[in-house]
C-alpha cells in the first residue's frame, strides 16, 4: 500500500474563537490546515502522536484524517467539494465528497475526547454534516432546518462534542440528502475504547470501509441522482473489483472488519473460509450473549456491521456481497437473456450496419470474463479480474481477503497469489465414473409440451 499524502501536521495558529456555528472571517487564520489526499491506495494506519493512544484502523481504499490538539480538544478540519473519484483505472466519476475524496477520511476519536470538527462547504450548493450514530448534543446532530441552519456555499461552520461512547458510526449530509448521498458525501467515524471495555477485544488488524452505489451511464463520468434501485457500479469505498485492495493478514490474526451500509438496499456480506462473530452494531458493541458464529451478515440501508474471527485458515478466501448482480459492474438490467438461442451468423450480418454490436449469453456470461472486447469510454468491464488459475468473472462489491503464515505483524502489502500446497487444489479427474444418482421416474409419462403464445391483432393466438 502507498500513500501519496504526507501526514503532515496540521500548521501551528491562534485557536479560532467560535459564537455559535458560524465562524468569522477573521477567525480563518485559525482555522487547522484542510489534509487533502487524492491517492485512492489504501493508505496505512495512522499511528496517534498527540492526545489518547488507540489502535487504528485501516481504511480499504482510504484513509484517516489527521487532527491538531488545541488546548486538549481535538481538531478536525473538513472540506465538502466536488472531487472525482478514479472508481477503478481508467474510470473517473465526479462525485462530491470531503478533502479530495469520497468517501471522506476516517475520522478516529477516543471515547471521552472533546471533539471539535470545522466543516467548510466549497460545494455549489448548502450542505450540513449528520453524525450518524452519535450521542450528542442536539444542535450538533446535523440536520438542515431542524437542529441548524445549513451551511451557506462558501462558509465554514463548527461541530463540537464529545465522543460518549466507542464504536463504529458514519457522516453524511442532512441537506439535499438524495442528491448529496447519491453523489457520494459519506464517511466513517471510529470512536476506540478508552480503556479495557468487557465486549470490546483487542485485535492484531482493524479494517473499515463504506458500501456504496452509483447510476453511471457507460460514457458518462456524473451519476443520476434521482435513480432509486437500479444501480450499476456497486462499490467498497467508491472502487469496483479488481480495483479494492485485498485484506492481507497474518495467519492466526484476531482480524476486525467495520462495514456501514449507504446504499439504498440491503448487503450480505459472505467470507469464505472462516466463520465470524457479529460484535457490533451502530448502537455500540454487542454483548457476547448475544452472538453466534456466521459466514454472512446482513447489513441493511444506514446501518454497521462489526464483525471479528481467527484467521485460521492460510489461503487466498472471497469476500464479497452475496447479491449476484452486486458483483458486476456496469450491468443493462434490459438485456434479454438469450441462453441456449442459436445466433450463428446473425452477429456478423448486424455488425455491417452496427460495427459495435455483440450479442451475449448464448452460453451464459461466463464468456465475458476472457473477452477483450470494446467497451464505452469511461467505464467498467462488467465481469473482470484474473487470478492464477484464469478470469475471476467478477466485479463490483468482491476482494480477497489474504491469510499469510510469513506475514510480518504490522504488515498491509498484498503478498500476491497463494501458494497451494501440493494435493491441495481441485483437479480434472481421467478415470472411471462411478453410476450418477438419478430421481426415481415419475409415474405420470404424459410427454411435456410447451406452447407458444402469440400475439394477433385480435388478441392471443396459440
Amino acid at each position: 500500500m502507498t500513500n501519496n499524502n504526507s501526514r503532515r501536521q496540521f500548521f501551528a495558529g491562534a485557536a479560532a474563537s467560535v459564537a455559535g456555528l458560524a465562524v468569522a472571517r477573521s477567525a480563518l487564520a485559525g482555522l487547522p490546515e484542510p489534509v487533502i489526499q487524492t491517492s485512492v491506495d489504501t493508505a496505512p494506519p495512522l499511528v496517534p502522536t498527540t492526545g489518547r493512544p488507540y489502535n487504528p484502523v485501516v481504511t480499504l481504499n482510504g484513509w484517516t484524517l489527521p487532527w491538531r490538539m488545541n488546548d486538549g480538544v481535538k481538531e478536525f478540519h473538513l472540506v465538502a467539494e466536488p472531487v472525482v473519484r478514479e472508481v477503478s483505472p481508467g474510470f473517473k466519476v465526479n462525485m462530491w465528497g470531503y478533502n479530495g475524496q469520497s468517501p471522506g477520511p476516517t475520522i478516529e476519536v477516543v471515547e471521552g475526547d472533546r471533539v471539535r470538527i470545522f466543516v467548510t462547504n466549497k460545494l455549489p450548493e448548502h450542505t450540513t454534516i449528520h453524525w450518524h450514530g452519535q450521542r450528542l448534543p442536539s444542535g450538533m446532530d446535523g440536520v438542515g432546518g431542524l437542529t441548524q441552519r445549513a451551511i451557506p456555499v462558501g462558509k465554514t461552520y463548527v461541530y463540537e462534542f464529545e465522543a460518549r461512547r466507542p464504536g463504529t458510526f458514519m457522516y453524511h449530509p442532512h441537506a439535499d440528502e438524495m442528491v448529496q448521498m447519491a453523489m457520494g458525501m459519506m464517511g466513517m467515524w471510529v470512536t476506540h475504547p478508552k480503556a479495557k471495555h468487557p465486549h470490546i477485544s483487542a485485535v492484531d488488524r482493524d479494517f473499515c470501509f463504506l458500501l456504496n452505489a452509483f447510476d453511471v451511464e457507460p460514457g458518462s463520468k456524473t451519476p443520476k441522482i434521482n435513480t432509486m434501485t437500479d444501480f450499476n457500479i456497486w462499490c467498497w469505498n467508491s472502487r469496483v473489483f479488481p480495483a479494492i485492495d485485498s485484506l492481507n493478514v497474518r495467519l492466526n490474526d484476531r482480524v476486525r472488519i467495520r462495514i456501514g451500509n449507504l446504499t439504498m438496499t440491503n448487503h450480505p456480506i459472505h467470507l469464505h473460509g472462516h466463520e465470524f462473530l457479529v460484535t457490533g452494531t451502530d448502537g455500540g458493541p454487542t454483548p457476547p450473549s448475544t452472538r453466534w458464529y456466521e459466514v454472512t451478515t446482513d447489513v441493511a440501508v444506514g446501518q454497521m456491521r462489526q464483525i471479528e474471527l481467527i484467521a485460521d485458515e492460510e489461503g487466498d478466501w472471497a469476500m464479497h456481497c452475496h447479491k449476484s448482480h452486486h458483483t458486476m459492474n456496469a450491468m443493462g438490467h434490459d438485456v434479454p437473456t438469450m441462453i441456449g438461442v442459436d445466433h450463428r451468423g446473425l452477429v456478423k450480418k448486424i455488425q455491417k450496419v452496427a460495427p459495435d454490436y455483440m450479442l451475449m449469453g448464448e452460453r451464459g456470461m461466463a464468456d465475458m470474463g476472457e473477452m477483450q472486447m470494446a467497451i464505452p469510454d469511461n467505464t467498467a468491464p462488467m465481469m473482470t479480474g484474473t487470478g492464477q488459475f484464469g478470469p475471476l468473472e467478477m466485479g463490483g462489491m468482491f476482494t480477497v481477503f489474504k491469510v499469510r503464515k510469513d506475514q510480518k505483524p504490522g504488515d498491509y502489502r498484498d503478498p500476491g497469489p497463494y501458494k497451494f500446497p501440493e494435493g491441495t487444489v481441485a483437479y480434472e479427474w481421467n478415470g472411471a465414473l462411478p453410476p450418477t444418482p438419478r430421481p426415481a421416474a415419475s409415474s405420470d409419462t404424459t410427454p411435456a409440451t410447451a406452447k407458444a403464445i402469440k400475439p394477433t391483432a385480435n388478441g392471443m393466438s396459440h
